[in-house]
């Protein structure tokens, strides 16, 4: 997206008595300076391993910190990073030339020794990037700047999601006792999770984990900075409320997200701001499939998702118009599929399922359940927009048909390390968002919906287990097809076995909702990474 340019008289900047201890903690750990951009999200920035969470808002921080061997520019284009440029040599042969005189922040060379490590590192057991690159793929070091990779099937979307694959100095992690990656669910990590050492435009200076985080600006990047700023200070802001009058009090300068029930609020002060645009995020539900019984549930003996019926009747038993109108103000675009309507040319092929009570009832009765049942969902109430709102809505829809289900929402850090992999997929109903990191419906069909294992070796973001031998025989041909109209009709057929197994229940593709003083230039990219270095105070 274009920077939005805006300017205003400053006024003077005092605290404000609603503020919590997040955001007092901001205020005392920072300085008023023009150059000085206070930042403040809903959730924490916990672990710097960036190799431990697949979040945006993880990988968005910590891309102000790290670089891959791509970036994506301010529309999204894949650009050279770590890589000046890359040929494929054949079908299954692909070769990088890396940036020649890059250092890390401590002062290390950056070579293809660092790439080789990384490569390796992603692909380790408690990594929850490992779908970066492909498991069986084979680097090797050809000179000090030249990588070639070796696949085993032609693979034309190689490097779609490197921009958020970062490369880490080799020879830091090994002193720091970092070479493998610290994983999500590790509640006692060590100091070398906390500690940062990147090639980026930024350099982390102080970090509190779940308090407060200071960027600076990194003096030896090899690029051009296109930000005046001299430092950032995160700071978490949890409540809705004390972020958004943090921001009308002048004691933060960007906030993310804005509760759309305070759009008008922000944008009615002088100095304030709410900048929209479209996410690629799509809001969806998903099921557990994989065990032979629910253990929330009072079903006993037995798995009730395991039957179509009772899929679709959660699914026609949500008016996800309400939901629209109501909790996300109309700032949400209902979608029939788990990828943004213009990710997929095809997307107007599909169609919801429609709201319909009555039908999900009788769904009910056929499947064996005419009085329905309980389950438990779980949910997170700080990482995307109004998200336990949403589920609030779910669970009051789905007890007009007889279901009653017990919501658990949690912080971000508890329900990931609960319902991913590192805690066993701990979920029987769950609400969950997806930005396809390549923009393309490949990375969310074996993610979120291809056949894993216990472990999530397959599809590892397809917490509920879902599993079609179709879809994965698809899957693999997508992958390495590299004609785009034979490539398009191999995933509408994926979507439409999705689509009629109800593996999931999409919802909606959220609206990015930010506040900003009006003296803050800033892009705002569909992904919702926060990037430093295209912001500007004046």
């Amino acid at each position: 997206m274009s920077t939005v340019t805006f300017t205003r008289h400053l006024r003077a900047r005092g605290r404000s008595a609603v503020l919590g201890a997040a955001a007092t903690a901001l205020l005392m750990g920072s300085t008023a300076q023009a150059e000085t951009l206070r930042f403040a999200f809903q959730g924490t920035l916990n672990a710097l391993d960036p190799y431990s969470l697949n979040e945006t808002f993880t990988l968005g921080m910590l891309g102000n910190v790290y670089e891959g061997l791509t970036k994506r520019d301010k529309d999204l284009k894949i650009i050279p990073g770590l890589a000046e440029s890359w040929e494929t040599v054949d079908p299954l042969t692909w070769r990088f030339k890396l940036r020649e005189g890059v250092k890390f922040a401590n002062g290390n060379d950056f070579n293809a020794d660092d790439v080789i490590f990384s490569a390796e590192r992603i692909r380790a057991e408690t990594s929850d990037l490992k779908t970066r690159i492909p498991a069986d793929s084979t680097w090797t070091k050809i000179d000090d700047y030249t990588v070639e990779v070796k696949l085993t099937s032609p693979n034309p979307i190689l490097h779609y999601e490197w921009d958020t694959w970062y490369i880490l100095d080799k020879e830091w992690a090994e002193a720091e006792g970092a070479v493998t990656p610290v994983s999500a669910r590790d509640t006692n990590p060590g100091p070398a999770a906390f500690k940062a050492n990147g090639t980026g435009p930024f350099a982390i200076d102080s970090h509190e984990p779940g308090v407060k985080t200071i960027f600076k600006p990194n003096e030896s990047w090899w690029g051009t900075p296109e930000h005046n700023l001299t430092e950032v200070v995160f700071t978490p802001i949890a409540a809705d409320g004390t972020r958004v009058a943090a921001l009308l009090a002048g004691d933060v300068d960007l906030v993310d997200p804005v509760p759309v029930q305070d759009i008008p609020r922000v944008n009615a002060d002088p100095n304030t701001e709410a900048l929209t645009g479209p996410e690629l995020r799509v809001i969806h539900l998903g099921f557990n499939q994989f065990r032979d019984e629910l253990p929330t549930s009072d079903v006993k003996g037995k798995n009730p998702f395991r039957d179509v019926n009772v899929r679709k009747a959660f699914y026609q038993a949500i008016d996800i118009e309400a939901i629209k109108a109501r909790v996300m103000r109309d700032l949400a675009t209902p979608v029939p599929l788990l990828i943004a309507n213009e990710l997929f040319a095809h997307s107007g092929d599909f169609q919801r399922l429609p709201f319909d009570p009555d039908a999900a009832k009788q769904l009910l009765a056929d499947a064996g359940y005419p009085d329905g049942f309980t389950v438990a969902m779980d949910c997170p109430n700080d990482r995307y927009v109004n998200d336990e709102a949403i589920c609030q809505a779910v669970v009051s829809m789905l007890a007009r048909i007889g279901v009653t289900v017990n919501l658990n929402a949690q912080p971000k850090a508890q329900y990931f390390a609960k319902v991913l992999a590192p805690g066993g997929y701990d979920t029987d109903f769950y609400l969950l968002g997806w930005t396809p990191g390549s923009f393309d419906s490949w990375n969310v069909i074996t993610n979120l919906a291809g056949c894993r294992d216990e472990t999530g070796k397959g599809g590892p973001f397809n917490l509920g287990g879902y599993c079609s031998e179709e879809v994965d025989a698809l899957a693999a041909k997508i992958v390495v097809e590299n004609d785009p109209a034979t490539r398009d009709q191999l995933i509408k057929e994926a979507y439409t076995i999705m689509t009629n197994e109800v593996s999931h229940i999409p919802m909606h593709q959220q609206s990015l909702v930010w506040g900003k003083r009006k003296n803050i230039d800033i892009v705002q990219r569909p992904d919702n990474q926060v990037l430093f270095y295209w912001a500007n105070v004046n």
